[in-house]
């Protein structure tokens, strides 16, 4: 009898058992909801950003990661990172003085040209220009300074050439000698006018560092055939502004600075 009670306790133990609800599973759906949560909430923030907010979480990860801080701002629409000086007034107004102090220094250098060539009554045979690459030189009318179809500089070019390179030795800046040629097909012994303008630019070029002393590391001799016209027309004073030697006094200012230059010489009358 008492073994038959034993039996049927062991019996209602195994029915207990199994009589409640297995409830493990609910342990992995909660982990799933929140793991939504989350999903949505990261969601939500990204869609709605805030530049400060953003930022400061940049320079958080990047202080996590043993990385400096981004003291510059950024723009995520570009990608292009804002040098933080033309992010303030401050910074913009710096970048003009720097452009009006650049374009003094130039229209300095154009002067002492000027003057120096009317000292020898050369003063017509050059123009200037203040441009954003810096001072250019038109040696203007190929026929003052080359015979027609010909690379030789003449008496005339000498002169002028001998008066702008003793300018040119008292400075630093980067020379680029260019050479221009008009429309008509070139004859013998210049296969095009690529080989024309070409020996013409490179003729100024050797003048001013063989004859000037002007550094050689500091010139170049860059040919544009009749690519780069100025003046239309078939009329002789149009081609003989085409025909031309330009020497380019470069400014070594950053582009940003060389980019403000053209608005101030125009608000000096200069151009």
């Amino acid at each position: 009898m008492s073994t038959a009670r034993r039996g049927r306790g062991r019996g209602a133990d195994h029915d207990d058992e199994h009589d409640e609800p297995d409830e493990r599973w609910a342990v992995s759906y909660a982990d799933m909801v929140t793991v939504l949560m989350c999903l949505f909430i990261v969601l939500f923030a990204v869609s709605n950003v805030d530049k400060t907010k953003f930022q400061m979480l940049a320079n958080s990860l990047a202080s996590g990661f043993g990385q400096e801080e981004d003291k510059g701002g950024a723009d995520t629409s570009e990608g292009m990172v804002i040098p933080p000086e033309m992010e303030t007034e401050d910074g913009i107004e710096d970048l003009t003085m720097r452009a009006t102090a650049e374009y003094e220094s130039l229209e300095e250098l154009q002067e002492r040209m000027r003057s120096a060539l009317a000292v020898h009554g050369l003063e017509g045979t050059v123009e200037f220009v203040i441009d954003d690459r810096g001072l250019q030189v038109g040696l203007v009318g190929a026929e003052t300074f080359f015979a027609d179809n010909s690379t030789d500089l003449s008496g005339k070019a000498d002169a002028v050439l001998d008066v702008i390179g003793d300018v040119l030795t008292t400075v630093d800046n980067q020379v680029s000698v260019e050479g221009h040629a008009d429309h008509r097909l070139s004859a013998f012994p210049f296969p095009t006018n690529w080989e024309l303008s070409g020996g013409r630019a490179t003729q100024v070029a050797r003048f001013l560092v063989e004859h000037e002393g002007v550094a050689g590391g500091r010139v170049r001799a860059t040919a544009f055939s009749d690519t780069r016209p100025i003046a239309p027309g078939d009329t002789p004073e149009a081609l003989a502004s085409n025909r031309r030697v330009d020497i380019i006094v470069e400014s070594d200012e950053e582009d940003q600075v060389r980019a403000l230059i053209p608005a101030i010489a125009a608000g000096s009358g200069e151009g």
